[in-house]
């Protein structure tokens, strides 16, 4: 009976160490690290981090329309807009117990990009793995891999042979929106879904060799798995 208790205790002694080390201990000494290298950032809070001030940040940006401007930056890059106005340009957000290095430096970034041995991607949970799999998030071998059996299709030559379908689906695009005007030829367009189907249509034609009617379930599907991805990812991840 003394044993089974022992053991017992020992057993959460174990696991409420590991709770307090990975949610409060290592984030805040990582914090120290950071801080010492010369980044900013806002200090770690316990187990949501950033999270609750980006999801809030996103929602106040998509209640108010975008200006009719050039600088989108604040709408689809806001909280990391916000934190490199806040910390300047070597600063760190939190992604729950993680920070994340935000760099904006050229010769930095080319150079966390030549050493891919030593800047691995950040390993994903299970749920963007569904979404997005392929070479940008492989590493090593395999990435060269894939890249070299990919490469070709980017070919200068290939891509004049699409030249057609992209005109084709531009000039189909344009059609749509000229029977849409109404007499005194004018009207108001919202261009993001016709973009969305300009894309679609064009990765079919030229890619699967079909039109976007006919893959049209497939796109619908993705894009109801990305925008559950989306809303899942901010949110604090449990494993299982």
């Amino acid at each position: 009976m003394v044993f089974t208790v022992t053991v017992v205790l020992i057993l959460i002694i174990s696991a409420a160490w590991k709770v307090l080390n990975t949610f409060w201990l290592r984030p805040k000494r990582l914090e120290r690290l950071l801080r010492k290298q010369g980044f900013k950032g806002n200090s770690y809070r316990f187990l949501v981090g950033d999270v609750q001030e980006m999801v809030k940040e996103r929602k106040e940006a998509k209640s108010k329309p975008m200006p009719l401007s050039d600088d989108i930056v604040p709408r689809v890059w806001g909280f990391f807009n916000q934190t490199i106005n806040k910390h300047g340009k070597f600063s760190f957000i939190w992604l729950g117990p993680t920070p994340k290095v935000i760099i904006t430096d050229p010769e930095l970034i080319k150079d966390v990009f030549n050493r891919n041995y030593d800047f691995q991607k950040p390993s994903a949970n299970s749920l963007p793995s569904l979404l997005a799999i392929g070479l940008a998030s492989y590493e090593g071998e395999k990435w060269r891999k894939h890249r070299r059996i990919i490469n070709p299709a980017f070919n200068l030559e290939k891509l004049k042979i699409m030249l057609p379908a992209f005109y084709k689906s531009c000039n189909d695009m344009i059609s749509k929106w000229e029977g849409m005007m109404s007499s005194n030829g004018s009207c108001e367009i919202d261009v993001w879904p016709f973009l969305q189907s300009l894309a679609n249509d064009v990765i079919y034609q030229t890619a699967f060799g079909s039109n976007y009617d006919e893959g049209r379930r497939i796109f619908e599907l993705q894009k109801e798995q990305a925008k559950l991805t989306m809303t899942v990812k901010m949110k604090i991840f449990v494993p299982g």
